[in-house]
């Protein structure tokens, strides 16, 4: 089911998500995420890419998972999934942010989630430029929110979140 309008979390412009989290997009994005299954990247890109007014924006950006997760892992599932946005929409995907050690946002109730992770920014050679921001679920909008602080940190003008799919119980 496609997700309706989300007014933005504090940070950016605008946000939006291609699928509201209910059967069967939570199995497909917790078998990318925990499963390493990447046959549906393809596939969930090209339905997030259409989301992206490519004329307002400059580059393609994910909110990263920490170090450990992502050795634990082998890889960053939101990295994936915005490397393949970035190739369907045409524009460039780099990694702007890091993300400090923390808990997993999966699992924790709603009030634990509203402080967010912790981003600090990697590059600098974005000032002035608009950024497509990616994750996989938007519960409270915490991650993106914090990711956008530290991209607005750089000099960042415009941050559009885009994610695979957000929790409809959210929805304000």
């Amino acid at each position: 089911m496609p997700a309706p309008e989300i007014p933005p979390p504090v940070g950016l412009d605008e946000v939006r998500a291609r699928f509201d989290y209910v059967d069967p997009i939570p199995a497909l994005i917790t078998g990318i995420k925990y499963r390493n299954h990447r046959g549906t990247l393809a596939w969930l890109a090209t339905a997030m890419a259409p989301l992206i007014d490519v004329g307002r924006v400059d580059v393609v950006t994910w909110a990263p998972t920490t170090p450990t997760r992502r050795r634990q892992r082998g890889f960053d599932h939101a990295e994936l999934l915005a490397r393949r946005v970035a190739v369907a929409v045409g524009l460039p995907a780099t990694n702007l942010l890091d993300r400090l050690e923390g808990p997993a946002q999966t699992g924790l109730r709603r009030t634990e989630r509203l402080s967010g992770p912790t981003f600090e920014p990697r590059r600098t050679d974005v000032i002035g430029r608009s950024v497509v921001l990616i994750d996989d679920v938007m519960t409270t909008g915490s991650t993106l929110a914090s990711a956008a602080l530290a991209l607005r940190s750089m000099g960042v003008v415009s941050v559009y979140g885009l994610c695979a799919a957000h929790t409809p119980d959210q929805r304000h």
